[in-house]
């Protein structure tokens, strides 16, 4: 093989091997490696993320509450259904006005796809008292920079089946 024809096709070589680790970076969403995927940990991180969530009525800082909000979040109220973080912040600030938080909740389920992208929590909602008085459900998406935001949320009142039974 001649000189300059052993060059070319060093250069050809090296050309498909620069495109094809570029296309695996845009495949891969810029990982050069998948990284393993621990459900279990990243439970725990939305559950934390969750009580961070939670902490922020019973600390009265509505400010706290809006940075957990995706931008696109939606939020399904008893009425009408809540979209975007603006519109959700300023539907929710009446909750953090006043002393006393008029409810709290905490999660008692977290589930996380194996992909590790989304997540749901869901648990009881109590009235100032202590009584449980609906139950919550959010969706949670993890951000590039690993951060938890909450998507897609919705309240109910507490399942009464046994008032229902035959």
């Amino acid at each position: 093989m001649s000189r300059s024809l052993a060059k070319t096709a060093r250069a050809a070589s090296l050309c498909l091997a620069g495109a094809a680790a570029a296309l695996a970076l845009v495949v891969g969403g810029g990982r050069a490696r998948a990284q393993p995927i621990d459900p279990a940990a990243l439970a725990a991180e939305v559950r934390e993320t969750e009580i961070a969530f939670a902490r922020t009525m019973a600390d009265r800082d509505h400010a706290a509450f809006a940075s957990f909000l995706a931008d696109e979040a939606v939020f399904l109220a008893e009425t009408r259904t809540l979209r975007g973080k603006g519109q959700v912040a300023d539907a929710w600030r009446r909750y953090y006005e006043g002393p006393k938080a008029p409810f709290s909740w905490e999660p008692d389920r977290v589930e996380v796809l194996d992909s590790g992208q989304l997540a749901l929590s869901s648990g009881p909602v109590y009235d100032p008292d202590g009584r449980r008085v609906g139950t919550f459900t959010s969706v949670w998406r993890r951000e590039s920079s690993g951060k938890w935001r909450i998507v897609f949320d919705k309240g109910c009142p507490p399942c009464r089946c046994e008032a229902q039974a035959p």
